[in-house]
């Protein structure tokens, strides 16, 4: 019986599957990276034989540009086992500046308060329409506190 290991390993070895190789490859690129420039990849791809990799702050840009030279280097002398199927003849960065946005599943919950109002108050309104409806919404606080 095979292990979920082995059903990964198998797909990522089928051809409709092949993007997942392209990933795998960029991830163990980024493993190598230190820690904090880690952490400021938003993400990467590679197109025309080009990895590109998406970062989140133009301080992360320039540590990037002042390592690009050593990690060219490091891949050609020695090239990750997931990337042999990928020819990347060049590394590239840029910064991105759109915000990321976070999707919630949480149903917003609708906060309810108490009525605190009673419905006693003094209409002194001299006009007949607008008394009317001063106690038509006096009538309409006491009905609701008559139910609660």
């Amino acid at each position: 019986m095979k292990n979920a290991g082995d059903i990964l390993n198998s797909l990522h070895n089928k051809p409709q599957f092949s993007k997942l190789s392209h990933y795998k490859c960029i991830e163990r690129i980024q493993s190598l990276f230190s820690a904090p420039l880690q952490k400021m990849v938003k993400f990467a791809y590679i197109k025309n034989n080009t990895l590109f990799f998406v970062l989140n702050h133009p301080g992360a840009k320039q540590e990037f540009d002042n390592n690009i030279d050593s990690i060219k280097s490091a891949l050609k002398f020695c090239n990750p086992p997931e990337c042999a199927d990928e020819t990347i003849t060049d590394i590239k960065a840029f910064v991105t500046h759109t915000p990321i946005k976070k999707f919630s599943l949480q149903v917003p919950k609708v906060q309810t308060y108490e009525e605190r109002a009673k419905g006693e108050f003094d209409i002194n309104i001299h006009d007949e329409k607008l008394r009317l409806l001063a106690e038509s919404i006096k009538n309409i606080i006491k009905e609701k506190n008559a139910t609660a």
